[in-house]
């Protein structure tokens, strides 16, 4: 359990130095009108956790270890976006476009009303 914890966590830090890094050069040469860097850094999050899943399912390769550092540890600390559109292509994958549609809308609904809630209580 431990070492699965620091697994991850490595995995976790790299990849959230590399969105802050990512959203600094974004940021720096794009019009902030839209939050491009973090539209950017969530695709490409979700594109990653994409490529690691098809890849380790063609080669049973990410399995174990790997797949804690790599997917759960870098996708989750570059984006848990990535982690939300996994999760939502296998309820697809397995039929429950319901239960995908009503994730997909309680999490963004609630997301922001529970954020604003947040900021309410704390003014």
């Amino acid at each position: 359990m431990l070492r699965a914890l620091l697994l991850v966590g490595l995995g976790g830090a790299v990849g959230s130095m590399m969105r802050y890094a990512a959203s600094l050069l974004v940021n720096r040469a794009v019009d902030h009108s839209f939050p491009v860097a973090t539209f950017l850094v969530n695709i490409t999050g979700c594109f990653l956790i994409g490529l690691l899943f098809g890849f380790g399912e063609r080669h049973h390769w990410m399995q174990g270890d790997t797949w804690l550092v790599l997917a759960t540890g870098f996708c989750g600390g570059f984006t848990t976006f990535s982690a939300f559109a996994l999760e939502n292509v296998s309820l697809l994958g397995k039929g429950n476009s319901y239960s995908s549609i009503l994730y997909i809308a309680l999490s963004v609904v609630v997301g922001i009303v529970l954020c604003r809630l947040g900021m309410s209580i704390m003014r």
